[in-house]
């Protein structure tokens, strides 16, 4: 059995389509849909069920996953045998929620590869989670431990959050010196039915009310913020970056939170992806204590 022919076949189990996997393959779909059907004439049985919504495993396909997988981590790992250790090469993409997409990654990764030119790093900021059996992403950062999947899981950093509001709207508005007084001002947070995580109902856990300006982005509620719209939950980390704002009820509000860094359990013994991990960690334990502390 060809290793490029079942890479092709990961690829399409990945993305549930030709042009999907071609698109990651950077082949035209209809070769990808040759190596496919050549694949089921090697061993003998149907790999995919072609539907209006795209490729879909069969269980012959589906018992052929984790032998291509782990082909895959042996391929992996010979390719890294080979560089030697000298430095991180290569391509490596991370999955994040948007806050620590914006306000942690860039400055770490920067440093990361400043220290291995030869590495391309990429943040796929998406406000969900992580599909790592479908290989959206090399790592993934999430803001609760995932308690099923093929998965190893560790646990980063944990965060701050409070409530935040600009000097302008503070200033124009009635004061808030009690929690029960939020109802008297505009909140901004999560579009309550796009929370993909309830570690993200930050207002519902301190007994908010309605939410009239509402992202499902961290970095666009921050924006409202700093225009004085309203008040809001900010990460501790991203409040150097916007000077505008300052802490209303920190005494009275003050929540903890998590990163978690999950990866395929098949990549356990990738030396490449475990001593990236590990920079990557440190990267941002470091950079959170230093926000939170100008913060």
């Amino acid at each position: 059995m060809d290793w490029d022919d079942l890479r092709v076949f990961l690829a399409v189990a990945r993305s549930e389509s030709l042009s999907g996997a071609g698109k990651r393959l950077m082949l035209d779909p209809a070769t990808v849909g040759r190596r496919i059907a050549r694949l089921e004439d090697t061993i003998g049985a149907r790999l995919f069920i072609k539907s209006p919504q795209g490729y879909t495993l069969t269980d012959q396909g589906t018992g052929l996953i984790p032998h291509a997988e782990r082909a895959e981590t042996a391929m992996v790992g010979a390719r890294e045998a080979l560089s030697g250790p000298e430095g991180l090469t290569g391509q490596i993409r991370i999955g994040a929620p948007d806050g620590c997409a914006n306000y942690l990654l860039p400055q770490v990764l920067a440093a990361i590869c400043d220290e291995n030119p030869g590495l391309e790093a990429q943040i796929v900021a998406l406000p969900r989670v992580f599909n790592l059996s479908k290989r959206e992403a090399d790592l993934a950062i999430a803001v609760s431990r995932p308690e099923a999947g093929r998965l190893t899981v560790q646990k980063l950093t944990d965060y701050q959050l409070h409530l935040a509001a600009s000097r302008d709207y503070l200033a124009s508005h009635p004061a808030i010196t009690d929690l029960s007084q939020l109802n008297a001002h505009r909140l901004i947070g999560y579009i309550p039915d796009m929370i993909f995580d309830k570690e993200l109902d930050y207002l519902s856990q301190i007994g908010a009310g309605a939410v009239p300006l509402a992202s499902n982005s961290v970095s666009v509620q921050l924006n409202w913020l700093r225009q004085g719209a309203g008040v809001g939950v900010v990460h501790d980390f991203a409040l150097p970056s916007a000077p505008e704002l300052i802490k209303v009820l920190p005494d009275t509000v003050h929540l903890t939170r998590a990163f978690w860094l999950i990866r395929h359990a098949d990549d356990a013994r990738a030396d490449r992806l475990n001593r990236f991990a590990s920079r990557l960690a440190d990267g941002i334990r470091r950079e959170v204590q230093r926000l939170e502390a100008l913060s």
